[in-house]
């Protein structure tokens, strides 16, 4: 696999993480694990970091 099409992949996978935290959140969705309940905050860093990632990978796949 070329780093382009390797940069696509992981960049689609990693806004589609983004996107399932980021509608969590809008959603107002509990989680709970066991006994312990996931606070919201949890799905907002989930979502920026992956959303970082994805950026990145992007960017990769356009690098000539």
């Amino acid at each position: 696999m070329s780093p382009k099409n390797y940069g696509a992949v992981s960049g689609i996978f990693f806004l589609l993480v983004a996107l399932a935290h980021l509608y969590r959140v809008v959603a107002d969705i509990p989680v709970q694990v066991d006994d312990i309940m996931i606070p919201m905050w949890v799905s907002w860093i989930a979502t920026i970091v992956p959303a970082v990632l994805a950026f990145w990978g992007f960017r990769v796949a356009r690098q000539k």
